[in-house]
């Protein structure tokens, strides 16, 4: 077999790896959760019937075994078919393509924003004055540590409440994606830039920057033409890592800033106890994954020519 044919199966086996481990971590993890999804379909203070009860249970195969139920949704799973939602009536599918183009606009927007801002930042203060360094990681430390929910909170009352010049809630235009974007972006972004420093820092100290501005390349170009590439790798592998959790920072900022997406719909899923809802937004985590580290994989190729050789 090939090498890239093997590659590209040993991927494929390691996606559904991971797909049907998060499925079942999900499904084992709702089944402790106390909590009764008959009482969620029914909705409060209904009073049904025991009879309309039973029947709701068969319907839905509630009355089956946890065994049962797991190899009955497995099933569905290799089918294509995610279910039905206990609580919204509606096929899951449904639901969540619905509710993901919003979360994937703040996704991309905050991403491109923390990436710009880290790569500027990074070049901008490696190798440079100490002092200059210094308020730099400062900057990134506080970024990073402060929580998005009350990050949010700030920009609202600086931008939206004082300025009045972003809108405080809703997903209308340009202009209400700024807000929620920039703060999922600066936490990003501080822990970018930090890494990216030092990866610059040590690619500056390498001979071949010496060669480079012996030939007269100007330092800027030296440092994003030559070290940037060199100290890309680490950049890109935490930038995967950190963009499949953008997912849950999602839930806050889009609570935060009253925004549609996979955030609220998450939350909505969870406290309602909607097992096959939320089954179906975990198994999207994953898959979101196991798309960003066969991306990362490829990127690595573009990156050092020297990995396309072994």
């Amino acid at each position: 077999m090939p090498a890239l044919l093997r590659a590209i199966v040993k991927r494929l086996v390691a996606a559904l790896a991971v797909l049907s481990g998060a499925a079942t971590l999900a499904f084992l993890t709702l089944q402790l959760i106390p909590g009764d999804p008959v009482a969620v379909m029914l909705g409060p203070g209904n009073a049904a019937s025991p009879e309309i009860r039973a029947e709701i249970t068969h319907e839905y195969g509630l009355d089956r075994s946890p065994a049962e139920q797991y190899l009955h949704y497995l099933g569905n799973l290799l089918g294509g078919n995610l279910g039905e939602s206990y609580q919204l009536q509606r096929p899951v599918t449904d639901l969540i393509g619905d509710q993901l183009w919003p979360t994937v606009q703040l996704a991309l927007f905050a991403l491109l924003l923390a990436v710009t801002g880290a790569v500027a930042l990074a070049a901008a203060t490696a190798g440079r004055h100490p002092a200059l360094r210094a308020a730099a990681s400062l900057a990134e430390l506080l970024a990073a540590s402060t929580p998005a929910y009350w990050t949010g909170i700030l920009l609202l009352t600086a931008f939206s409440f004082q300025l009045r010049i972003f809108p405080v809630a809703g997903a209308q235009d340009f202009a209400s994606l700024v807000l929620p974007a920039v703060t999922l972006a600066l936490s990003l972004a501080g822990v970018l830039a930090q890494v990216l420093r030092e990866g610059l820092e040590a690619a500056l100290a390498q001979p071949f920057v010496v060669t480079a501005r012996a030939r007269g390349l100007s330092d800027t170009a030296v440092r994003l033409r030559h070290a940037l590439r060199h100290a890309a790798i680490p950049l890109v592998t935490l930038t995967g890592w950190l963009t499949g959790s953008l997912l849950g920072g999602a839930v806050l900022v889009e609570t935060v800033f009253g925004r549609p997406g996979i955030g609220a719909l998450t939350l909505q899923a969870a406290t309602n106890k909607d097992i096959p809802l939320v089954i179906g937004l975990v198994l999207l985590s994953a898959l979101v994954f196991v798309v960003l580290s066969t991306v990362i994989d490829l990127l690595y190729l573009v990156i050092d020519p020297r990995l396309r050789t072994r």
